[in-house]
C-alpha cells in the first residue's frame, strides 16, 4: 500500500518526508502497458516519471492549498511531455508523451533536454477559484546556474525551491517498476506557513541559505541514502540508519483512503464539453469520416466513443449527455 511519512526534527528548523507508492504507481504503469495504441513505456521514461509522481505528492504534502499540484518535465527531446498531478488529498495520476526512439541508458538530458531547452514547471491549481483568478505557476530550466546540464529531476527541483521559493531543499528520488519514491529534507521557512506560492520569498530567507548548521548536517545525512536503499527499505528502517542520533517527531502516517492514491478526473461529462467545444461542425466532419468520436484519456486510459446520436445530444443542450452506456475499458 502506497505511503506518505511526515517529520520534524525536534528543535530544529528542518522538516522531511518520505513517500513510497506502490499501488499507486504500478496501476499508472499497468494502465500504460495495457493501452494497445502506445505500449508501455520505456524503462527510462518510466524510471522519470515516477520519480516525478513521488516528488509531486512530497510537494503537494508540504503546503496548505485545496486544489491540484501539477509537475510538469517538458523540452526537445524524444519524450516531449511528462506531467504528474497530485491533489490536496493525495490523489494523484501521471503521464508521458513519448515521440520517439529512447535509448536504454537515457537520462534526463536525452529525454527532454537536448539543446539546453528544457523546462520543469510546477502549477498549483486552485479547486475553488475566485473570479479572475488563474493558477499560480513558477517555471525552471533543466540546466544549473552555469548552464551546465542538470541529469537528475531532483537537482532540478532542488534548484527549483531555492530560486523560487528561497528554501534549502533536499531530495533523494528513485523509480523502477514496482515502486516510486522519494525523501525530502527541507529546512523551515522563517515565516508563514506556506511554500511553492511565493509566500516564502523575503529577505530573512534568502539571508538563511545555506548557513543553517542544522539543517546543512540532516541534509548531508540524506543525501547519502541510495536509490537501492530508498527502493528496498521500509521507512521505519531508513530513518533509523540516516537519523538515528536525531530526535524526529513523527505524524500519523498517511496510507489508504487518507495517502497517495491512484484516481482520474477524467469523465464522460468532461469529453461531452470538450466535443461541444469543438463545435458542431467540427464534430459532424469526424463523424462522417470516422463513424464515431472516440476520445482517450492520457492519464487512465479510458475510451470514450460517441456515436452520431450520441454527439447529436451534446448538442441539443448541456444538461442532455450520452448515457454511460457508451464508456468502454
Amino acid at each position: 500500500m502506497s505511503e506518505l511519512h511526515k517529520f520534524i526534527f525536534d528543535g530544529l528548523p528542518v522538516r522531511g518526508a518520505i513517500v513510497r507508492l506502490t499501488d499507486a504507481w504500478t496501476e499508472i504503469l499497468h494502465r500504460r502497458a495495457a493501452n494497445t495504441a502506445t505500449g508501455a513505456y520505456p524503462a527510462p521514461v518510466a524510471e522519470l516519471l515516477g520519480e516525478m509522481a513521488a516528488a509531486g505528492v512530497l510537494m503537494q504534502a508540504n503546503i496548505k492549498f485545496n486544489g491540484a499540484l501539477v509537475l510538469q518535465v517538458f523540452g526537445d527531446g524524444p519524450v516531449k511531455l511528462l506531467v504528474a498531478e497530485v491533489q490536496s488529498d493525495l490523489s494523484l495520476r501521471a503521464t508521458a508523451s513519448v515521440m520517439g526512439v529512447v535509448p536504454a541508458e537515457a537520462r534526463l538530458s536525452a529525454m527532454v533536454n537536448q539543446h539546453n531547452k528544457g523546462r520543469c514547471a510546477i502549477t498549483l491549481d486552485p479547486k475553488d477559484k475566485f473570479p479572475g483568478q488563474q493558477p499560480y505557476q513558477g517555471v525552471v530550466p533543466l540546466f544549473g546556474d552555469r548552464h551546465e546540464k542538470l541529469e537528475e529531476l531532483s537537482k532540478v527541483l532542488e534548484h527549483y525551491m531555492l530560486q523560487s521559493e528561497q528554501l534549502d531543499t533536499t531530495l533523494v528520488l528513485a523509480a523502477d517498476d514496482q515502486v516510486a519514491a522519494g525523501l525530502l529534507v527541507q529546512r523551515m521557512p522563517l515565516q508563514g506557513e506556506r511554500n511553492l506560492e511565493g509566500s516564502m520569498v523575503s529577505a530573512e530567507n534568502e539571508a538563511e541559505i545555506g548557513r543553517n548548521e542544522d539543517y546543512n548536517r540532516i541534509a548531508h545525512l540524506a543525501a547519502s541514502l541510495t536509490r537501492e536503499e530508498l527502493l528496498t527499505l521500509d521507512v521505519d528502517t531508513i530513518l533509523r540508519r540516516l537519523f538515528w542520533e536525531e530526535k524526529l517527531l513523527r505524524f500519523v502516517p498517511q496510507e489508504g483512503g487518507s495517502g497517495p492514491r491512484f484516481a482520474c478526473t477524467c469523465s464522460r461529462e468532461r469529453v461531452s464539453a470538450m466535443i461541444r467545444s469543438l463545435g458542431a461542425e467540427e464534430a459532424d466532419s469526424i463523424i462522417e469520416e470516422r463513424g464515431e468520436i472516440e476520445v482517450g484519456c492520457e492519464f487512465c486510459g479510458q475510451q470514450y466513443r460517441f456515436d452520431p446520436v450520441d454527439t447529436a445530444q451534446i448538442f441539443k443542450g448541456p444538461t442532455q449527455l450520452p448515457p454511460a452506456s457508451s464508456v468502454v475499458q
